[in-house]
């Protein structure tokens, strides 16, 4: 009896999801893994953007570019670390060490006066943080799953982080008064650790259940890499699809950029509770969209569809919300737009995104995916926030001129997303 039903539970899930009962452990684990990272961030995550809103223009701009040598640091460390120790060592020791820095940020949070100061580090830091853990996370699964089952398996997987997007919030929303804002940064620290475990274990499924042994590779044996630190780079600047997967990435990220910008300044008029509250509100409605979406219809896009219209939907879409903006600049269709840019991304173009780094080997996979997910996307965030800061304050650019830019860059981005997809497709037909 207790046979037949598994059985059945497996053919529902088959026909809800499109996994092979060998993939529904490691999906599984996967799924509970970055639910456990997502958590993690998005329990601090409303404190850091509640604080943007005071800062003036400028002042914010100068933190991105902070940002963006800190996680320049950040990957070279990386590298150097990569290339010295096994993959499968330095994934569960990358959120050991962000666990650890959390606990010492919370220990000494009481020594400096100033709030202003530990204020800016914290932003800074967790900055890095929200993409390197990212980064690291998605390597690990593009290892770990072959390019045929990253199809199915990716959108379900990246719904818990959407999941946990949501769970996360909930904790400063409902304990915040009782637990204290700064005491969010140790209970971010213990949930960091959770991750450790299941690594070892999908470690373990990857080479029985999933069968993807061919996949295995040990960074220590590169010799053509040797023991560069900076090899990441070097990579990418001679690899064209690479280097079109980080023009997709820029051109997200000043789809991004510009709408963090006139959101923090239409929000200033608001104190920081409520700011808190009016973030919070967003992301439990992007995240809520996101895990819907994931759930039922992304990998049914992908496999229908394609991956050139899972790459360009999205930005598609950014083409006519800007166009909307530009039309009525206002606060709620600014934070409609964010709600789909963000959903979007979490649920359709990310996954997609991701599984393009199956058609690149493991070496340089492993040391270039950080270069493009930290540096080119913070580099990116530097970028764009003094340019958009040049429209504003130098071409004296309203938000309709800023939306009309926007709308723009939004069109080149789905072409971009057009021409990965199609190269995507051609090297499965290939094989």
């Amino acid at each position: 009896m207790k046979k037949e039903s598994n059985g059945l539970l497996a053919q529902i899930i088959r026909a809800t999801t499109k996994l092979e009962p060998n993939e529904f452990r490691a999906t599984a684990l996967s799924f509970l893994f970055v639910l456990s990272l997502m958590m993690a961030y998005f329990i601090i995550r409303p404190v850091r953007d509640a604080m943007a809103s005071d800062w003036a223009r400028t002042e914010t701009s100068a933190l991105w570019t902070m940002t963006f040598l800190a996680s320049v640091v950040a990957v070279v460390t990386y590298g150097f670390i990569i290339s010295r120790v096994k993959f499968s060592h330095v994934v569960p020791g990358v959120y050991i060490f962000f666990s650890v820095t959390f606990a010492i940020f919370f220990f000494c949070s009481g020594i400096l006066a100033d709030s202003t100061i530990v204020d800016k580090i914290f932003y800074v830091w967790l900055s890095v943080f929200s993409l390197f853990h990212v980064s690291v996370f998605w390597s690990f699964m593009s290892g770990l799953f072959s390019k045929e089952q990253a199809p199915r398996v990716f959108a379900i997987i990246a719904s818990g982080a959407s999941i946990g997007a949501i769970l996360g919030p909930s904790i400063p929303a409902f304990f915040a008064d009782d637990i204290g804002t700064m005491n969010l940064m140790l209970v971010s620290s213990v949930i960091l650790l959770l991750p450790v475990p299941i690594i070892g274990k999908l470690q373990e499924l990857k080479l029985t259940e999933l069968g993807n042994s061919g996949l295995k590779f040990n960074l220590t044996q590169a010799k053509r890499l040797g023991r560069n630190p900076f090899s990441g780079f070097s990579l990418l600047a001679n690899n064209p699809y690479l280097l079109g997967i980080a023009l997709f990435i820029l051109m997200y990220v000043t789809m991004s950029t510009f709408i963090y910008m006139e959101q923090r300044e239409m929000l200033a008029t608001f104190d920081r509770p409520k700011r808190a509250q009016i973030l919070g509100g967003i992301d439990l409605a992007v995240n809520s969209l996101a895990v819907i979406t994931a759930l039922f219809a992304t990998s049914r896009l992908t496999t229908k569809f394609g991956m050139a219209v899972t790459l360009s939907i999205i930005p598609i879409l950014m083409v006519g919300g800007w166009v909307m903006v530009a039309a009525a600049p206002v606060l709620g269709i600014l934070i409609a737009l964010q709600i789909a840019r963000r959903a979007g991304n979490y649920a359709v173009t990310k996954p997609g995104r991701e599984m393009l780094f199956t058609l690149v080997n493991n070496e340089d996979r492993y040391k270039t995916k950080p270069v493009i997910d930290i540096v080119v996307y913070r580099g990116g965030d530097m970028a764009m926030a003094w340019f958009h800061t040049a429209l504003r304050e130098v071409f004296a650019l309203s938000l309709t001129g800023v939306a009309f830019v926007a709308a723009v860059v939004a069109g080149l981005w789905a072409i971009t997303g057009i021409y990965l997809g199609r190269i995507y497709k051609q090297a499965l037909e290939s094989d």
